[in-house]
């Protein structure tokens, strides 16, 4: 006999949009981060450079939104953007016309404070 999925019911959380400039990845989390929804661009039938476009991240994100909005009843949400991606304003762009309600969109995007060492000096 098959384990039966309890309905979970998820109106707050988390949107992390990871936008690379080879793919755009969705997840959707409830407040702890445990996830409840994810997409890629892959996912959705996009391949190679066909990827990397906005286009590719609209279809991604609205895909992901939608299954936790319609799965979860998915409301007010968190967004933790990372990246410099052509998908980055795109997903947003979704997020704010879906019904979702955003409470604050955060940037998280690593910047390196000092870098690594540079190179010895060159002497010829």
């Amino acid at each position: 006999m098959a384990k039966q999925k309890t309905q979970r019911n998820v109106e707050k959380g988390r949107i992390y949009i990871t936008s690379t400039f080879n793919n755009t990845m969705v997840t959707v989390t409830d407040e702890k981060g445990n996830p409840i929804a994810t997409g890629s661009c892959g996912m959705h039938g996009f391949t190679g450079t066909r990827k990397s476009t906005p286009h590719a991240s609209t279809v991604t994100t609205d895909a992901t939104l939608r299954k936790a909005v319609e799965q979860f009843g998915f409301k007010f949400a968190d967004i933790f953007v990372k990246g410099i991606g052509p998908g980055r304003e795109a997903a947003l762009r979704v997020v704010k016309s879906s019904q979702v309600e955003i409470n604050r969109i955060v940037d998280i995007t690593p910047v390196p404070h000092n870098g690594v060492r540079p190179p010895k000096v060159r002497r010829v």
